[in-house]
């Protein structure tokens, strides 16, 4: 079955569009210890990024690659949220999502650990 919202169009799509993410947003910060202390940090590094005497590109990419860890939290969280609605068995497939997951937001901490580095560096 399709779902209702999709026949939305143009600006009106949009706008729904615009509050179902602050919605995501609440609920991660609401329901997501990790997405928690990832904003936290985020709120540390990225006006520290914003201030280091290195280029604006520098700078550009050090906060992106912060802005990645909390994008990819937000999307191991969707996984975990929907392998706990299909069952809260444990399951193989379901710890190899839930793990899979977990490694993204593992490499993307590792990649703003290996940016920054090269970018203070020079």
């Amino acid at each position: 079955m399709e779902s209702p919202y999709k026949g939305k169009t143009g600006l009106k799509r949009i706008w729904n569009a615009l509050f179902y993410s602050f919605d995501g947003l609440a609920a991660a910060y609401k329901h997501e210890d990790a997405f928690r202390q990832e904003v936290l940090l985020a709120l540390i590094l990225i006006p520290a990024a914003l201030f280091m005497p290195v280029s604006s590109i520098g700078k550009g990419l050090m906060v992106a690659s912060v802005l990645l860890v909390l994008i990819v939290e937000l999307l191991n969280s969707g996984i975990e949220a929907i392998t706990d609605r299909v069952s809260l068995e444990d399951h193989a497939l379901a710890k190899r999502a839930k793990d899979l997951g977990s490694a993204a937001v593992m490499l993307s901490l590792v990649n703003v650990f290996a940016v920054w580095l090269l970018v203070i560096s020079g």
